[in-house]
């Protein structure tokens, strides 16, 4: 074949087909063609396996068959065999010359001649198709032809159809620019190139070479020329009618799919997975942030095919099917989120109050708190009503996904509201992800309607969100036509109400909730409007909020539920994109507004909130002191801070529930538990509690949830036997019925965590006491896989922060894994100036507090102005950044901030 190496393929897979052409092109019918194969036949049968099907491979243009290379060896599997046969297309890779201009037609033809020789259509097992680039149309238009033995598909960076009121991508209009056209793609190796290039991260020089090894000289990439040539596009292009009958044929395929796709490809850009999901509504999505077109270099796809492959057509139902069988249901008929807000429309008494911006200005002889609007649970009801006429009206409709860009508020609220009764699926992408994550959020979810204040609609339009564009005030015709506004929320709210209606499933999809993005970007997660229920019903259940309840929402989340558990809701006069900007003022004034009893804030939030607390006046110290209940998530809150809210807030119980986007709450814990928590995991007041101690302790299971965890093996990665014995460290899995629906378009994600059907993955590390406390030990991701065994780092991290002069502490492993050793990075009071090694008597207080704490020995402490950290909490510590910059600052050269 060449003497290329050719890095990952096994000399045996290489094998040549002379096969009889019935392509339109050819001048002698069934004159006979030389194909070059990589087919894992001949190692399926040295390893006496029978495989379950056949993957049908199909590269795209410039590539070739070595595109698959993993999947062909995934394919030699005991577990789950499957013959793999990757094609190099006629002209292509290493089959024959022809020398002929081979047109779609053509080579949907060349395929099918070539299946034909090979026996597959007569295959007795399933075949599926695999594709990249160019290779889906043509792998598309073969099983159209062939749907007795077709039965999956299977896609990546593809496109079957291109709208023709969008250009093509600008590389491409290069490409087939008369002047560059030959140059560029036969001439010169400029087209490989630049295909080569576009994988992240870059490809090693010698499977670069491999690429290049059947495009050596111009006769040999003459193809390369004629299959950009064949972009069939225009609509008197030769292919354009082949083209959309291949098109039209995708929208009727009903077999099982799988949607692979890097999102920064230039070329097969996301608005081509949008139209294969359009296309195949039923297809199971995959979005990789950050891969590019060669996706199959970028990331591993052969796992995620493999696991698909062996869900779908392995024997019993998928692990998708169990899940849903095995997961947690509420006791009890659904009743439907919005429940109250229909039982109370006749309510004069406040819903809805929003803070006005200021109240600092107001001075400290202010007396009274400055609200900016409010709504009676009667106004609450016709404004959502209103509003739900009015984007039924325009077109909204059940399933249509909705970008809600306003603040949290009354505005927010009767929005939200509105949405879910007319059955569209909210999108909530908060700010607080900042301009990148929010675009790289936004257009994963695929919003089809952006509402959204003024800003937004202008980082809309600059940042390419998707979603007809709908204002929330009036805008001048100017501003509307620049902003590309087509409805605005005074226009909406004109409607008369629809009873008519109707009314969302319990299994509709609800709304489209967004991870911090502190552990990787921001994940999409879809609860339905049963799992959205048992939330409210799981907040209710546990901390007692019902009907006549204030609430001060120093978090969104806890807003939006205020008026499904018939509690009056304020937002406080804060940035909601910055916890930290929360004073102890502007929560006074909040809560004085409505005389609440309960607040709900971020750590970050409490945190400044204590330092602004000399600022409260003797009426607002009077506020905080009728409030009963104060809850605080995001992450865990040291024992001596929350002492000291206690002072400002005497009535209250302080609770720290632990939950994640994915299910919240899980575990509720009161500032006393944590103290009797603390006092079990010593000698101190009695025999300690077995298992007491080694991280942070959460509490017990809240209202329907069930917990547990897997045990950790020698290489840190969790088995699949649930337990709760007591101090058995392992990933923490959580079963309730308000725990998500499913991952949004990540699905090798989706499967991982419910790897134990009917139980979410949380991948977090932790233990249970033998009181049946949950004590967290950090993320999977963060244990350290030492020589010695695994460390989890938590505790650690706890007793370091014990030394005076020290703040918080990251503890991270530094090197490969298996050899890691622990590293300390500390924040230090006051700040270090500048990062780099902790001081010699610092480093020894450091070290000597953890070892006495944990027995672990830390290889180094470094200290750092300031943690990175996720901007929705402000408390997140990004400890893989941190390892990273630890270790390049360990090896020595300048240290910068990380």
């Amino acid at each position: 074949m060449t003497e290329v190496p050719l890095p990952g393929v096994d000399p045996v897979w290489s094998r040549t087909v002379t096969v009889a052409s019935t392509a339109p092109v050819e001048p002698v019918p069934c004159r006979r063609r030389r194909w070059h194969l990589l087919d894992n036949a001949a190692s399926l049968e040295a390893a006496g396996l029978t495989p379950r099907g056949t993957v049908l491979a199909v590269h795209g243009n410039p590539t070739w068959s070595y595109l698959w290379r993993d999947v062909l060896a995934a394919g030699v599997d005991p577990a789950n065999p499957w013959r793999v046969v990757a094609v190099d297309q006629l002209d292509m890779g290493f089959s024959e010359r022809t020398g002929l201009f081979r047109r779609l037609d053509d080579r949907v033809r060349d395929l099918a001649d070539l299946t034909a020789e090979l026996g597959l259509d007569d295959a007795t097992t399933p075949v599926v198709t695999l594709a990249h680039d160019w290779g889906g149309l043509i792998s598309s238009g073969w099983a159209l032809e062939h749907p007795d033995v077709h039965r999956g598909v299977v896609l990546t960076n593809t496109a079957v159809h291109h709208d023709g009121a969008e250009e093509i991508p600008a590389s491409l209009r290069l490409a087939l620019a008369p002047a560059a056209h030959g140059l560029l793609t036969e001439r010169t190796t400029a087209f490989l190139d630049v295909a080569l290039a576009l994988a992240n991260p870059s490809l090693p020089a010698d499977v670069r070479a491999a690429y290049r090894a059947p495009y050596a000289t111009r006769a040999r990439r003459e193809a390369i020329r004629h299959f950009v040539a064949d972009i069939p596009v225009p609509a008197d292009h030769p292919s354009h009618a082949r083209f959309e009958q291949i098109a039209a044929g995708v929208a009727g395929m009903d077999v099982p799919a799988l949607l692979l796709w890097g999102i920064g490809d230039p070329v097969f850009q996301e608005r081509y997975l949008q139209d294969l999901m359009r296309r195949l509504p039923h297809a199971d999505v995959h979005r990789y942030e950050g891969a590019q077109h060669l996706l199959p270099e970028a990331r591993d796809i052969a796992g995620p095919v493999m696991s698909w492959l062996a869900d779908r057509f392995g024997p019993g139902p998928t692990r998708r099917e169990l899940h849903v069988q095995r997961r947690a249901t509420a006791r009890g008929a659904h009743v439907p989120f919005h429940a109250e807000l229909e039982q109370r429309r006749a309510d004069l008494g406040l819903a809805v109050v929003d803070m006005a911006p200021g109240a600092e200005a107001a001075g400290p002889r202010a007396t009274a708190a400055p609200v900016r609007a409010s709504l009676s649970w009667a106004e609450l009801a016709d404004r959502v009503d209103r509003l739900a006429a009015g984007l039924a009206g325009i077109g909204v409709r059940p399933g249509d996904r909705v970008n809600l860009m306003v603040p949290p508020g009354s505005d927010l609220t009767a929005l939200l509201y509105a949405c879910l009764r007319v059955g569209a699926v909210v999108v909530v992408a908060d700010t607080g992800l900042g301009p990148k994550g929010l675009t790289r959020a936004l257009k994963g979810a695929g919003p089809d309607w952006l509402v959204g204040i003024r800003k937004a609609l202008v980082a809309g339009r600059a940042l390419g969100w998707p979603g007809t564009r709908i204002s929330l005030e009036r805008l001048d015709p100017v501003s509307r036509r620049a902003l590309g506004v087509a409805h605005d929320v005074p226009g909406l709210l004109e409607s008369a109400p629809r009873p008519d209606l109707p009314a969302p499933g319990p299994e509709a999809d609800a709304v489209v909730l967004f991870t911090s993005g502190s552990t990787g970007p921001a994940k999409g997660v879809v609860y339905t409007h049963r799992q959205l229920s048992a939330m409210r019903d799981a907040v209710r259940g546990t901390y007692g909020l019902s009907a006549g309840t204030g609430l001060v929402a120093g978090f969104a989340p806890f807003a939006l539920l205020g008026p499904a558990m018939g509690t009056t809701s304020v937002t406080p006069d804060m940035d909601v994109t910055a916890p930290k900007t929360l004073t102890a003022r502007a929560l006074a004034d909040a809560a004085s507004a409505i005389r609440a009893t309960a607040v709900f804030l971020s750590p970050a939030a409490i945190t400044n909130v204590l330092a602004t607390a000399h600022e409260l006046d003797e009426g607002q110290r009077l506020a905080l002191g009728r409030v009963e209940l104060v809850l605080s998530a995001g992450a865990p809150l040291p024992e001596a801070l929350l002492e000291r809210f206690q002072e400002l807030v005497p009535a209250a119980t302080l609770h720290t529930p632990y939950g994640m986007t994915e299910g919240l709450p899980l575990t509720d814990v009161t500032l006393g538990t944590i103290r009797q928590a603390r006092r079990d995991g010593t000698a101190a007041g009695g025999s300690p509690v077995a298992g007491a101690g080694n991280g942070v302790c959460v509490g017990t299971a809240v209202h329907g949830a069930e917990l547990g965890v897997t045990a950790l093996g020698p290489d840190g990665v969790p088995g699949d036997e649930i337990t709760t014995a007591a101090g058995t460290t392992g990933e923490i899995v959580a079963r309730a019925p308000h725990v998500k629906d499913r991952y949004d378009r990540l699905w090798a994600t989706e499967h991982r965590s419910t790897q134990l059907p009917g139980w979410h993955r949380t991948g977090d590390v932790g233990h249970v006491d033998a009181a049946g406390r949950l004590w967290v030990e950090g993320r999977l991701a963060h244990v350290i896989v030492t020589a010695g065994g695994v460390r989890t780092p938590v505790a650690a991290e706890h007793a370091a922060q014990t030394v005076p002069g020290v703040g918080r502490v990251a503890v991270v492993g530094v090197g490969p894994a298996g050899a890691q050793v622990p590293v300390a990075v500390a924040e230090t009071v006051p700040p270090a100036p500048r990062p780099g090694p902790a001081d010699p008597l610092l480093t020894g207080a450091v070290r000597e507090a953890v070892r006495e704490a944990t027995g672990m020995d830390l290889a180094a402490v470094l200290v750092l102005p300031e943690h990175p950290t996720d901007i929705r909490h402000n408390s997140k510590i990004d400890r893989a950044l941190l390892a990273g910059w630890a270790d390049a600052a360990l090896a020595g050269g300048r240290i910068r901030n990380p």
